[in-house]
């Protein structure tokens, strides 16, 4: 299930919503329309005011074209948004090419294009993008109508002001582009691993409910099968020794009897061991995270340590089972030969400790561990799994429950990994195990 996770649907997650690209052209539109008659009629500076409007009116017909086109919850699939936003790139170089090029200060908001394209769009349909607009800025720099001016006069600026302007929209791009991209990538990758983690949780959470589940088919079914032996006994003593349906009524009988027992023994195993079966004792909770992965050629050794008190005893969590399962599965698909678990406890604090004999964590990695992205302590050194979502999963599941997790490295690099869970001791206890300690 995990590497179905690990490729979320990248339509919906790189797709723009029209709604948003609609209103930001709406605010562009007014924003333009503002600066050109303030520059015109506000400060009387020659302008080319149709022509101007003429562009303005394209990018509103636009809006007005996709608005009754398309639904407002629409998503933009990524090579059409890529066109929309090469349309506004466009529509603004021309507007800077009747204002001066470059020379226009408005010319910074050729990067926001890029912007959007980057916290939306993929890294390659951007990086397209952020080319175009360099391009069409490097030809403003030198073909462009002049900027508006007092009448009568021109505002000549120097080759080295304009080369200055083209350098600080070209970093803008790149730096603010890029920037973009990885805020926007990272909350990608941590909404995607949240949504994960509840998903795991939730069928671990269904798995320890079908006791319950049954004990519901129990009830349910108790009545109609009571009917159906009724009737069979009754249609047993009717038909007498009738030879022609003697044999079938007897197994109609038998079975509906059958299924009673069974029913019955699922309503005791819910009834009877449901409070026992929610009490999990330290050592239970790690047999029985650690028995599933005991035939992989790795042996796994279990080492108490020093304990103060009677031994702690938890509520059954299905978010602590995967999440020490998930812990155990990735020492022993790095370890070497051995993974070894040790516990220890005493009047304040619960301890697991899992190590295993592998390469352990490089050092470049081991203050990121359980962040969302997919990574491997050696690259071609294990066959063993990745270190980003698993591992984020484990450690977001392990802290719900109020548990502390560290990783570090058992004797420095490349000599085995070593990841210690601690709780609270009351944090850990169940309120009846609590209550009888206290």
């Amino acid at each position: 299930m995990l590497e179905e996770l690990r490729t979320p649907n990248t339509r919906s997650s790189r797709s723009l919503r029209l709604k948003t690209l609609i209103r930001l052209r709406w605010l562009a539109v007014v924003g333009q329309s503002a600066a050109v008659l303030v520059v015109a009629f506000g400060l009387g500076f020659p302008l080319p005011v149709a022509h101007c409007f003429a562009l303005i009116a394209a990018s509103a017909w636009l809006n007005l074209y996709l608005t009754f086109r398309y639904p407002a919850a629409h998503l933009v699939p990524p090579k059409a948004a890529l066109a929309i936003l090469t349309f506004d790139a466009s529509q603004l170089a021309g507007l800077l090419f009747l204002t001066g090029g470059l020379t226009n200060p408005f010319s910074l908001l050729m990067t926001v294009p890029v912007v959007i394209s980057a916290t939306s769009l993929p890294l390659v349909w951007t990086a397209l993008l952020g080319a175009y607009v360099v391009g069409i800025a490097s030809l403003l720099a030198f073909f462009h109508l002049p900027l508006p001016w007092y009448p009568g006069t021109e505002l000549a600026m120097p080759l080295i002001y304009v080369v200055g302007m083209l350098i600080a929209v070209v970093s803008s791009i790149a730096f603010t582009g890029i920037y973009a991209y990885r805020v926007a990538e990272e909350a990608r990758l941590l909404a995607n691993a949240l949504a994960a983690t509840e998903l795991v949780l939730q069928r671990e959470q269904h798995i320890s409910a079908l006791d319950g589940l049954a004990a519901a088919a129990a009830h349910e079914l108790g009545t109609p099968l009571a009917t159906i032996a009724l009737v069979a006994r009754e249609m047993e003593r009717a038909l007498g020794e009738d030879p022609r349906f003697r044999e079938d009524v007897t197994l109609l009988r038998s079975q509906s009897e059958r299924c009673r027992e069974i029913l019955k023994r699922l309503t005791s195993l819910s009834s009877e061991g449901e409070e026992h079966m929610a009490r999990l004792p330290l050592t239970s909770l790690i047999e029985e995270t650690a028995a599933p992965h005991r035939d992989f050629g790795i042996e796994i050794t279990m080492e108490p340590g020093e304990t103060e008190g009677p031994e702690p005893v938890g509520r059954r969590n299905p978010g602590v089972i995967y999440g020490l399962g998930n812990l155990v599965e990735n020492a022993v698909d790095f370890a070497r030969k051995t993974v070894s678990i040790r516990w220890w406890w005493d009047a304040e604090t619960v301890r697991i400790s899992i190590t295993d004999d592998g390469p352990g964590f490089p050092a470049e990695i081991i203050d990121r561990i359980g962040e969302p992205y997919m990574s491997r302590r050696q690259p071609g050194t294990s066959s063993g799994g990745g270190l980003g979502l698993g591992l984020f999963i484990a450690k977001t599941l392990l802290e719900r429950s109020g548990a502390t997790v560290r990783f570090a490295n058992a004797g420095g690099e490349g000599k085995g990994a070593t990841v210690d869970i601690s709780w609270p001791r009351e944090r850990f206890l169940t309120a009846e195990e609590a209550l009888a300690q206290a």
